[in-house]
């Protein structure tokens, strides 16, 4: 079972939330749910329901 972990407001975003995830090991699928403006969508960062709290801590030692 996949879980939402992340949702982007581009494709760019959602790569590079992607991309860190997946440096650390952790399985990582990107999917679009919606169109935003521009054409540049909704993106959900999804990871196996095993693998939240792990994503969840990544994710937190993120700063932008």
């Amino acid at each position: 079972m996949w879980t939402v972990v992340y949702v982007a407001q581009n494709i760019e975003e959602a790569k590079k939330i992607e991309k860190v995830l997946a440096a650390d090991g952790v399985l990582v699928r990107v999917r679009q749910i919606g169109k935003g403006k521009n054409g540049q969508g909704i993106f959900e960062v999804l990871v196996p329901k095993t693998e939240v709290e792990d994503a969840y801590l990544i994710l937190t030692s993120i700063t932008y």
